[in-house]
Formats: structure tokens, C-alpha cells, sequence
């Protein structure tokens, strides 16, 4: 549904990407979803373990930063993980505050089974597009969400506030 909005075409151009933007990422993301907690993990949940299995052991705010999700959210994240008795957290002895985050060895069984069916799926949503419809995509998608990275890279470093929280950097 494009936008009823009534400004310049540049606004409206705007608006309506933003909008298809959004609603196709919400579809996609909420089928994905639904393929995830058939296996009882949240979208967060999983991708804490995929980063785990991949990357290896991680300090929490590291792992933060690689899933674009805040300091609280990824505490609960991993509470809720270590519970299951999928990963584990140890703090390092030349840095107490440093606790890093691993797979326990069914964290790791329990990920490295569900990653080819997640992989598939993945495939399955990307099929409308064609293999040079998905590589512009990507391409796309990187330059749109560096842009912002590097807008609010930039009002950090003035000290302007950030409109999404409010706060000064």
C-alpha cells in the first residue's frame, strides 16, 4: 500500500520505498519466524547461536553489536539460552567484567542441526527474485544501512542527538 502522504515527489518516492521495504522485511521476517519456533527459538535466540557457531566465543557486548540488539536484550537472550543449557557464560581472569558467551555442546548440535533447514528456507523466500535481482538486493540493502551507520557515525562524533533515542553521543 503506497503512501497517502501529499508532499513532494522526492518525499513520496521516498515514503513508498520505505514502506515496501518494511512490509516485505516484516513478511519475510515473520514466515521466518514461524519456521523458527517450530523448532522453539526466537529469531534473537537463533541468531545468538549461529554467531556463536560461527564466530566462536564472544563477550556479551560484542555479540550485541554483531546482532544490532541492545546490552538488555542480549542479557536476556542469554539467560534464557543458558537455562536450555545451550551456551554457557565464563568470566576471564585478567578482566572480570569480561564474561564471553559459548555453545555448550548441545548448543552446538542443537544449531549445527537447524542451520541447513533455516539455510533452505531462506532459499525458498528469495526465490521470487532472480540471482541478480538477490546480489542487487544485497547491494542495496548494504549501501542503504551503511548510509545510516555513517549519518549517525557523524552526528556522534558533532554531539548531536540521535533522533531515534533522543540522546547526545
Amino acid at each position: 500500500m503506497p503512501t497517502h502522504y501529499k508532499g513532494s515527489k522526492e518525499e513520496v518516492r521516498a515514503l513508498n520505498a520505505f514502506i515496501n521495504l518494511a512490509r516485505a522485511s516484516e513478511s519475510v521476517m515473520a514466515r521466518m519466524s514461524l519456521q523458527l519456533a517450530a523448532q522453539g527459538l526466537t529469531t534473537g535466540q537463533f541468531g545468538m547461536l549461529e554467531a556463536l557457531l560461527h564466530l566462536g566465543p564472544m563477550c556479551q557486548k560484542t555479540l550485541g553489536e554483531k546482532l544490532l540488539r541492545s546490552g538488555g536484550n542480549i542479557t536476556l537472550v542469554v539467560d534464557n539460552l543458558e537455562k536450555q543449557g545451550w551456551v554457557r557464560r565464563e568470566r576471564q581472569n585478567d578482566d572480570r567484567r569480561r564474561i564471553l558467551v559459548h555453545l555448550t555442546p548441545e548448543g552446538r548440535r542443537l544449531i549445527s542441526g537447524m542451520v541447513p533447514a533455516h539455510v533452505a528456507a531462506i532459499v525458498k523466500e528469495m526465490q521470487p527474485l532472480n540471482p541478480g535481482e538477490q546480489d542487487a538486493l544485497r547491494r542495496l540493502c548494504r549501501k542503504l544501512g551503511r548510509a545510516g551507520r555513517e549519518t549517525s557515525i557523524t552526528k556522534s562524533n558533532r554531539g548531536e542527538k540521535n533522533n531515534a533515542t533522543g540522546e547526545t553521543k
